[in-house]
């Protein structure tokens, strides 16, 4: 593990070539020989993972789904909390990453999760609805994140809550109250991540904000390992489905 393994994923995400003919494929192929030691880079890259878990209030009894969570580490930050839930999906269409998260269901003793390989458009839960639905640092590895969003609107609950953290970049002119990022930040990170199919987009957050009723947001930047002085602009947003909306 460490630097070694850290060099093993750098070595992914920088000069591999990504390969296959369908999304699903080209994740596999991407996240197949770097699952492993997945957690250990993304821990120091992806910020705001733990800190979006503790900021949904997570409802008794309620039924959570994950979509594009992966090898299921965001599991673990809501503490005993997740026992206290009907049920919680794991969705995701890479099976490498989701091997993990089987092994990691097993190791921790969850009865009430289930590891799903399946589509953030289109996966619903057998309980028709959703309490909580998250997507960390997935939403921008879904070419139609919009769909996503949507459907992911659709599955709550009124009053249910949807918290997403990815990157991102802002519109040139942002709206009241929102960061605005120079003309090097908005053209360079697009660029870089788009290598590793993650595309940035300035109209998540303002969607976001259109779509459901806001609760939190954090603008910030997130510091690249063993890249002094480089940070990646990200975003952390908690909403709410209108209580009257169907």
């Amino acid at each position: 593990m460490g630097i070694w393994s850290d060099l093993r994923v750098l070595y992914h995400l920088n000069l591999k070539p990504i390969r296959g003919s369908t999304h699903a494929e080209r994740l596999e192929h991407f996240y197949s020989q770097q699952a492993e030691v997945y957690d250990v880079y993304r821990e120091k890259l992806l910020l705001g993972r733990r800190e979006l878990i503790r900021q949904i209030e997570f409802p008794r009894g309620g039924v959570w789904v994950d979509f594009g969570g992966g090898t299921g580490r965001s599991l673990e930050f809501i503490g005993q909390s997740l026992s206290e839930l009907k049920k919680v999906y794991v969705v995701d269409l890479c099976p490498s990453l989701l091997a993990i998260a089987r092994r990691r269901v097993k190791s921790f003793g969850w009865t009430n999760v289930e590891i799903v390989h399946g589509d953030a458009t289109s996966f619903r839960p057998p309980e028709g609805y959703a309490d909580v639905v998250t997507f960390s640092y997935s939403l921008t590895m879904i070419p139609d994140w919009y769909l996503a969003l949507e459907h992911a609107r659709s599955l709550l609950r009124p009053g249910g809550k949807i918290a997403v953290v990815d990157f991102y970049h802002s519109r040139k002119y942002p709206g009241p109250m929102r960061s605005r990022h120079n003309w090097l930040t908005r053209t360079f990170w697009p660029v870089l991540l788009s290598r590793d199919n993650v595309f940035l987009s300035p109209d998540q957050l303002p969607y976001l904000e259109n779509k459901f009723t806001t609760l939190h947001i954090t603008e910030g930047f997130a510091k690249i390992p063993y890249i002094l002085l480089l940070k990646a602009p990200y975003y952390l947003y908690v909403g709410s489905k209108l209580p009257d909306e169907p």
